[in-house]
């Protein structure tokens, strides 16, 4: 018994022995593979790899920039980029089979991300309420494109199988009826017609579309789950799917509210997340997200149809939003489009045959006639012009990045031919890159139909509200704008509407913050700084409201755009809201001693291109202790304003603008007037004093004294305002004038007076700091002038024929 207990000993040792070396080996396979992937990645084209990542970055950042300009949406130069890049034959080859694949991997988690994001920003309730007018040209377009695209797809080769693949046909058709609603939603916005009606039915109809195909997508897995022939294990395998994605939405949709809302409860607005919080919030989203994949269902879809009945209010899911897109815009898209560029490669697209051009042309076909041609039908049901319905249809083709992953996971997965792979991104890629052209078509339409105004303070009706836009860079112009705001209110019927906007650099660390507001109208920026910003602001200009009582009503607005776009959308917001006046804070702020600092050049840069392009009169207020004067009440205020008046457009409306100031029982008001001195004596000092007045200027002329005896009438002869005249010859005593006007001030108001051909300001622009304010502005906002006298100098909108702006809510269907 003793020597068969030994042999057995000696058996298990041996045993034990030999499974050691196998899992030694087996680790030291494993580790060597690890080692080869690894100095396959790093040492074999190396080079190659950091110039075609570096490239990638550079490029599309670099595109985006100059298409920008022409409209094209970021996903056109992308798209753009990748395939130019995937087409350098040496660039490929530097990226090997293994670090394709791990960039694949990079950008299967990116499109969890995305999809989950996606599903957020959707409602899936409004299913099952009764259809509405975007539903129906969604539904419209989307079972048109569906069915053209399957009864004619499967009579062509696009498949790698010999045979009819059914799977294959309803995944195309269902990619080329779908719309990429956050493609869509950012042209239309971006290009500002969120507010018509076509802009809002657009967004809202790519939204069904997409939310419709994607449903369609997610439980069309489940009937076609790819890599499966059997009938019976297909069966088998959907349910199984099936049965987890029940329990994985119903988690979604009733666990989830109870614990975001605990933890938003927990994490007050304007406090820091805590971290404990932050960290179980994202580990349940990830747990939501992956339970029916335990059971075999897509990972990408898992996370669409998690993020659907994930709950989107809240501080928590707003986060995650922002910080998602983020991630997006600075690193996943460019990897995302290298991506592409390599698997997708354009010299696999077999130009020499002319079934492959016959099958791009009819890829594309299907998608826009499919989608028109529905839409149409839609639109004559609800009564649309026939114009509206079919930029309606070519609006909802826009693809988005899921249908490009889609073409090229299965160009991958060989589903699909090369060929068809490529002809579906270069599809995707048109059906993109036309929309800001139509959208440009849908304003040149109603532009035709907007009536002509003239914008300005002096053709103000007084019978109705004068509205104001006043744009703020922060709470620091809070107190003067505010006092501006009471000296200009009038009378309280009709009173005034005044506009308050924050003008808001976009910045990459802001555009992180951004959330799509229902898809509809704005964003929401969830900066904590902005934020803060912004409440402070709210908060003060209503509080001034309430204290003023009746005359006054007080709407927020924000313009936020990097600085070489913001010029256009305060226009256009402006345009948009009908305002009479622009009021923009200058680009130099007060010091401690007084002086004025350098100032903001992207402030300055909008201001200038305010002043050229604004289509009411712009106003802007060189702010030197404005806001220190003291208001106990909305009527208690004792000011000292003066208005100086040369002649010209500006002057006319800084004087009709004094006319509403001279108004408030607070302000003691004087109109200076600059005269030109006839006595003979003085003549000699007057240079070009021969030179003959054109008919151009008799007529400035004569508008000059009508406008002048106008105010007269009103204001001065009644001993309301005070007048002095100054008769001077050269814009030398002009200058002496304007600096004896030193400290008797709180507040100059000025014309701008570019343009105006008068001997007072002749030479003076030859030494201007700041020729946006005009010769008579410069002066008294110059650092040797007055460190108390605040100025406001105004500069009346240029009239030129007809106007081309529109209507508030715009409408042309």
């Amino acid at each position: 018994m003793q020597f068969l207990r030994r042999k057995q000993l000696q058996r298990n040792k041996k045993k034990k022995t030999e499974t050691m070396a196998v899992k030694d080996d087996s680790k030291n396979k494993t580790q060597n593979r690890c080692k080869d992937f690894v100095g396959l990645t790093f040492s074999r084209g190396v080079a190659g790899k950091i110039i075609g990542i570096a490239l990638v970055f550079v490029l599309s950042h670099l595109a985006h920039h100059l298409l920008k300009r022409i409209n094209q949406p970021r996903i056109a130069s992308d798209i753009f980029i990748g395939l130019f890049l995937g087409s350098i034959r040496p660039l490929s080859d530097s990226f090997e089979p293994e670090v394709i694949q791990t960039l694949g991997f990079i950008v299967e988690f990116g499109m969890i991300c995305y999809m989950f994001v996606l599903g957020l920003e959707m409602n899936p309730y409004v299913i099952f309420k009764p259809p509405t007018r975007d539903a129906i040209v969604a539904y419209a377009g989307l079972l048109s494109t569906f069915i053209l695209a399957c009864g004619i797809t499967p009579f062509f080769h696009f498949s790698t199988k010999p045979n009819h693949d059914l799977g294959l046909t309803l995944t195309l058709s269902i990619t080329l009826s779908g719309s990429g609603s956050h493609i869509l939603t950012r042209v239309i916005t971006n290009l500002k017609i969120g507010k018509s009606d076509i802009g809002k039915l657009g967004i809202a109809a790519g939204v069904h579309s997409d939310m419709i195909s994607m449903l369609l997508f997610s439980i069309g897995y489940v009937f076609f789950p790819p890599g499966e022939t059997n009938t019976i294990e297909r069966v088998k395998k959907g349910a199984m799917m099936a049965a987890a994605l029940v329990v994985q939405s119903v988690i979604a949709a009733k666990v989830s509210p109870f614990l975001m809302n605990w933890i938003n409860n927990e994490n007050p607005e304007g406090k820091a997340l805590k971290g404990t919080h932050l960290v179980l919030s994202l580990a349940y989203m990830v747990f939501v997200c992956s339970c029916s994949t335990w059971y075999g269902y897509n990972t990408i879809l898992s996370a669409f149809m998690a993020g659907i009945f994930f709950p989107s209010e809240g501080r928590i899911s707003k986060w995650t939003v922002g910080k998602i897109n983020y991630f997006f815009n600075t690193v996943y898209y460019p990897i995302f489009f290298l991506w592409v560029g390599f698997v997708a490669d354009l010299s696999n697209f077999d130009a020499a045959n002319l079934e492959s051009w016959a099958r791009l042309f009819l890829l594309l076909i299907i998608s826009t006639v499919g989608k028109v041609f529905g839409t149409f039908i839609g639109g004559v049901m609800l009564g649309f012009h026939w114009p509206d319905s079919v930029a309606l249809g070519l609006l909802l083709t826009a693809k988005s990045h899921f249908h490009i992953y889609l073409a090229v996971i299965s160009t991958v997965h060989k589903a699909i031919t090369a060929t068809t792979g490529c002809s579906m991104v270069i599809v995707i890629f048109l059906t993109i890159v036309h929309t800001p052209y139509v959208v440009a078509h849908i304003i040149e339409r109603a532009r035709k139909r907007a009536p002509t105004r003239r914008m300005a303070v002096q053709w103000h009706d007084p019978s109705s509200q004068l509205r104001i836009l006043l744009c703020l860079h922060g709470s620091h112009n809070l107190p003067s704008s505010i006092n501006l705001l009471e000296i200009t209110r009038g009378p309280s019927d009709p009173g005034i509407l005044v506009y308050v906007t924050d003008m808001i650099e976009l910045t990459d660390q802001i555009a992180a913050t951004l959330v799509q507001n229902e898809g509809i109208e704005t964003v929401t920026v969830t900066d904590k700084a902005v934020m803060e910003m912004r409440d402070q602001i709210t908060n003060t200009v209503q509080a001034y409201a309430a204290e003023s009582g009746e005359g006054i009503s007080v709407k927020r607005m924000l313009a936020l755009s990097t600085f070489n776009g913001m010029s256009q959308d305060i226009c256009i917001l402006a345009e948009e809201l009908m305002v009479s006046l622009i009021i923009l804070p200058f680009h130099k702020r007060q010091r401690e001693d007084g002086t004025l600092d350098g100032g903001h050049p992207g402030f300055r840069y909008v201001n200038r291109k305010m002043l050229r392009n604004a289509m009411c009169s712009v106003g802007i207020l060189v702010d030197r202790g404005f806001g220190l004067i003291e208001r106990t009440s909305g009527s208690h205020i004792s000011v000292n304003v003066a208005v100086i008046f040369i002649g010209g457009r500006d002057d006319r409306e800084a004087l009709a603008y004094s006319g509403r100031v001279a108004r408030h029982p607070g302000v003691r008001l004087t109109v200076i007037r600059f005269l030109v001195e006839n006595n003979s004596e003085n003549a000699q000092r007057r240079p070009g004093m021969h030179k003959e007045i054109t008919p151009e200027q008799e007529e400035e002329m004569r508008l000059d004294d009508e406008s002048f005896a106008s105010f007269y009438e009103r204001h001065i002869a009644g001993g309301r305002v005070s007048y002095t005249e100054k008769h001077l010859a050269n814009s030398s005593e002009t200058f002496t004038t304007l600096k004896s006007l030193e400290g008797q001030y709180a507040l100059i108001i000025v014309g701008r007076g570019i343009g105006v051909n008068s001997i007072l300001t002749e030479g003076m622009n030859d030494w201007q700091q700041c020729p946006e304010l005009g010769p008579i502005g410069d002066v008294l906002s110059g650092s040797d002038f007055s460190v108390r006298t605040s100025v406001l100098i105004i500069k009346q909108h240029d009239f030129k024929g007809e106007l081309d702006g529109l209507d508030d809510d715009f409408s042309i269907m």
